[in-house]
């Protein structure tokens, strides 16, 4: 079972986790056979000294010789000796076998986090999955690489000494045992409740990271809007409910050690108490009253440790199950099949009666209608809410419907595996990032067998090539805070060299240029054009001369799509899309759907035409 909360990632259940770990370890079953067995030796060999004793008691009472004594003090001594080199060789086998199964564990994480809809992460929010990543991952690594280990070299130890008792007198081992009956009930106890304290405490934590990202991240909104009182009461509302999970999981530690502390001397009282009684009668030796008293008296060690690393066990597998529940992340509705997507048959992408609506929002597409044939170039206009940006998110398949279809050569585009939608639809936005690293690794991310020749033919592509040539070192120029920081425009245009790189036979461009100056973003468009001749364009458009170079033009208005045609045919029917047309060259007043911005791009854009002697189109 898989809990899950709305608006966050999946939770693994118990179950998964158990199927998970065992997956891991069958991963590696070799070293952890290896690891059992050297603790096995180890253990028994700890055995072997309080039996011993024991005999030198029993011996020295009976009026033995000193020899026989010697030679088992010995004994002894090279029990201790190679107990001491078995468990470092269990402890060294052990680390390996974490570590490597720690890399298993991240490798994964790092595989199911890049495969992830953008939907999903955007729905979770950065803070869960940025948690999940790091402290829970830290948090399984320590278990695998020291809990794991120590708690296995526990338990065999703790098995053999029970065992060990037994041998010597069954009624000491049973004395023993039920003297452990209130660390039996403390430990269910606090078993029941541990699991979902911790998970509590993980989910709190993960709220408290994305609300202090979010707002670091939104800090000039938040300034500008006067919205600090706010953001320090969320965060504050935040912190109030991690430190109450924290309370909670430290009221169970506080309750369960106290009573494992006072429950250890039980076990050795108990056995001294019948052994005593036992000896008077006759019934045993005082050598095996006394062993038994020690072995019980050895088992706390081990018993302290799996006590202790249950509490952390328990901290671990929450984390775990948070980690591993990043697989049970749902793909967007409407993807449902449980078996990956055929291929398309070809490249055409239909949307039939497509409505879709946010989870807390209204309604933003009402019954669209439409289909981009292959190698077209499809202009989307249309005023701020009209629905533009839903829509090509629809085509790009980081969403699904939530009435009709959105297909792509017949198949869901939003079932798509996402290595094979990558490179079927790429969507290509004004939201960027540049990536640490140097020029060439922001590239070749898009295309990781990319040739220095390729590159530059990319970035000649979309305008880019001058200034990465006037770097320090050109493509091995490191970019980031701390080496050479670029501008919005230079990292657009880098996300632009990518598409080229990646060769999409569908590219959707929603206002990607739109952080680029008129002439280099009319310079760049036209440079992808010819680049990417023979494939399928999707422009959402911010300056009309872009609906005016396409092949068709589609209006949206309060999410339904009012108009489609060629420019020419829509400017001489004299509709919704011939008024913005005028009205962008300034030969209408406002008609109601060119947004403030459109109006200060189009005037940006005759400007920059005038200055340059160019045309306008």
């Amino acid at each position: 079972m898989t809990a899950q909360v709305p608006g966050r990632l999946p939770v693994a259940g118990p179950a998964d986790v158990r199927r998970a770990a065992v997956r891991l370890v069958r991963a590696d079953g070799r070293s952890f056979t290896a690891v059992l067995l050297l603790n096995a030796l180890a253990a028994g060999a700890g055995l072997a000294g309080p039996w011993l004793l024991g005999r030198i008691i029993d011996h020295v009472r009976a009026g033995g010789g000193v020899g026989a004594v010697d030679r088992m003090a010995l004994a002894i001594v090279v029990c201790a000796l190679a107990q001491l080199l078995l468990a470092r060789w269990a402890r060294y086998v052990g680390h390996r076998f974490g570590e490597r199964t720690l890399a298993r564990v991240r490798e994964k994480f790092v595989d199911r986090a890049l495969g992830l809809p953008a939907s999903v992460v955007e729905r979770a929010g950065t803070g869960d999955l940025t948690t999940r990543g790091t402290a829970d991952v830290a948090a399984v690594g320590t278990t695998l690489r020291d809990v794991g280990p120590e708690f296995l070299v526990c338990v065999v130890q703790a098995l053999f000494v029970l065992v060990a008792v037994f041998v010597l007198d069954p009624l000491l081992g049973v004395v023993g045992v039920l003297a452990l009956t209130p660390i039996w009930w403390v430990l269910r106890w606090y078993l029941r409740r541990a699991r979902d304290g911790y998970l509590a405490e993980g989910a709190a934590t993960s709220e408290v990271a994305e609300i202090l990202a979010a707002t670091a991240s939104g800090a000039r909104t938040v300034e500008a809007f006067r919205l600090s009182g706010q953001r320090v009461s969320a965060g504050r509302d935040a912190l109030d409910t991690s430190r109450r999970t924290r309370l909670y999981t430290l009221f169970l530690r506080s309750v369960f050690f106290p009573v494992i502390e006072v429950s250890y001397i039980l076990p050795v009282a108990g056995v001294l108490l019948v052994g005593g009684v036992l000896h008077a009668r006759g019934a045993v030796s005082l050598g095996t009253v006394v062993a038994a008293a020690l072995y019980l008296r050895q088992f706390t060690e081990p018993l302290d440790q799996i006590l202790m690393h249950v509490e952390q066990l328990q901290s671990s597998g929450a984390s775990f199950a948070r980690v591993e529940g990043l697989a049970r992340a749902p793909r967007p509705a409407g993807t449902g099949a449980s078996t990956p997507a055929p291929a398309p048959a070809d490249d055409r992408i239909d949307v039939t009666g497509v409505r879709y609506a946010y989870e807390r929002g209204g309604e933003v597409l009402r019954g669209v209608d439409l289909t981009v044939r292959p190698g077209e170039r499809l202009a989307v206009v249309g005023p701020s809410g009209a629905g533009k940006t839903t829509l090509s998110r629809l085509l790009a398949g980081v969403d699904a419907p939530t009435e009709g279809s959105v297909t792509v050569g017949g198949v869901p585009v939003a079932g798509l595996e996402p290595e094979r939608l990558r490179r079927q639809v790429v969507l290509v936005t004004q939201e960027h990032h540049v990536f640490l690293g140097t020029v060439r690794d922001n590239l070749r991310i898009a295309e990781p067998a990319a040739t220095d020749e390729q590159l530059w033919s990319a970035l000649a592509a979309v305008g880019a090539d001058t200034w990465v040539r006037e770097l320090p070192h050109a493509l091995d120029t490191g970019l980031g805070t701390s080496a050479h920081r670029t501008d919005g425009s230079q990292a657009q245009q880098l996300a632009l060299a990518r598409v080229v790189l990646a060769d999409p036979h569908t590219l959707i461009l929603d206002e990607a240029t739109a952080l680029l100056d008129p002439t280099t973003a009319r310079h760049t468009e036209r440079a992808l054009a010819a680049v990417l001749r023979g494939r399928t364009v999707i422009a959402i458009a911010h300056r009309l001369h872009t609906a005016h170079d396409a092949d068709r033009v589609a209006v949206m208005e309060d999410g339904r799509l009012t108009e489609l045609g060629t420019h020419d045919d829509l400017v001489a029917s004299a509709g919704a899309y011939a008024a913005l047309w005028h009205t962008w060259h300034g030969d209408a007043g406002d008609a109601g759907l060119s947004s403030g911005e459109d109006t200060r791009d189009a005037a940006a854009d005759r400007g920059a035409t005038a200055r340059t002697g160019g045309r306008t189109p």
